[in-house]
């Protein structure tokens, strides 16, 4: 971002740019990045990438719309911290199913200082798979990060010792589901082995070596390059992200709040890891609606902890250059 100009003096075309490119350190399943934004005279438009969704794992576009869910609350937060007020029309064109959010009516405002703070923790924040330390999440901080969620239409429900066994088992079930599907493991493969196209998962980010969990963690098919360390995680908390409804609106309201609960999660030093293997598998998201006792549909199992302070953690994902998610045609002078 340019220091050079006010931010009260650059045109809106330039902060809603600005804002698209922002939304690229959001999260997203497999690193797909599945979004892109278009930036018109007077509103900025999110739209989804469909050669970038899971076909085999995710064939209905539930995390494929989480992700881009995610993206749109970072473009939110970036505009509010550069001063702008806006209205977010949600799936705003039935004719249109590419066409997933635009944010527009956009007014000068004071800047907001909090929107400023959580900016710069979507520059820090990243997935880190390594075992927690025993160092238990305090009660306040989840609490935060519950709040954080539910702000944003969905719910964060942490869970007691015996759901989390229940989760355990369901995920180990979910993960021997998954590993006999070829049509998952060729898909899987093919996102972890994109080194230096700015997408996917590179070997530094993934563990060297299967941990030694209670709740298994995806298996990625091949070893990564992080050293794990003899950490377990009997001090993380586990939570599952819900909501009312299975439809893509609710869907994308989750990758929202999804982005504020980890946004909030990385203000407090919170590490936050998103297991979605179990919401993929049919059999064990009843599971997971069971263990909700019927009061939503799973989005999401959200792993909480505190990272272990002995040993560096592993570099952010690679993300696309601004030019591929953000186009600006819309706004470009002639011969541009």
């Amino acid at each position: 971002m340019s220091h050079e100009t006010p931010a009260t003096d650059r045109p809106l075309t330039t902060a809603l740019a600005e804002a698209a490119a922002t939304a690229g350190h959001a999260p997203s399943v497999h690193n797909t990045q599945p979004w892109r934004w278009r930036v018109l005279p007077d509103a900025l438009e999110l739209r989804v990438v469909r050669d970038r969704q899971l076909a085999a794992t995710d064939p209905e576009g539930r995390l494929l719309a989480v992700s881009c869910g995610a993206a749109l609350h970072h473009a939110r937060v970036a505009l509010a911290a550069e001063g702008w007020a806006f209205v977010v029309e949600r799936l705003p064109d039935p004719g249109d199913a590419e066409l997933l959010a635009r944010i527009g009516d956009l007014k000068r405002v004071e800047a907001d200082p909090d929107a400023m703070r959580v900016v710069q923790c979507m520059q820090v924040r990243h997935t880190d798979r390594r075992p927690v330390s025993d160092e238990p999440v305090p009660t306040a901080a989840l609490g935060d990060i519950a709040a954080a969620v539910s702000a944003e239409g969905a719910r964060l429900q942490v869970l007691n010792f015996d759901q989390v066994m229940e989760l355990a088992a369901a995920a180990s079930h979910a993960g021997s589901v998954e590993a006999e599907d070829s049509q998952l493991r060729e898909e899987l493969d093919y996102w972890t082995s994109r080194a230096g196209t700015g997408t996917g998962l590179p070997p530094e980010v993934l563990p060297e070596q299967a941990q030694q969990t209670t709740v298994p963690g995806r298996d990625f098919g091949r070893p990564g390059t992080l050293p794990i360390g003899a950490g377990h995680d009997r001090a993380a908390a586990y939570g599952v992200l819900f909501g009312d409804e299975d439809e893509p609106v609710s869907w994308l309201r989750a990758g929202e709040a999804l982005s504020a609960g980890w946004l909030t999660a990385t203000r407090l030093g919170v590490s936050m890891v998103p297991l979605s293997g179990v919401v993929e598998v049919e059999g064990t998201r009843q599971t997971l609606r069971q263990v909700l006792a019927g009061l939503g549909y799973p989005y999401l199992v959200l792993r909480m902890g505190i990272a272990d302070p002995e040993h560096a953690g592993p570099p952010h994902t690679p993300r696309l250059p601004a030019e591929q998610i953000v186009d600006t045609s819309a706004v470009r002078g002639p011969g541009a």
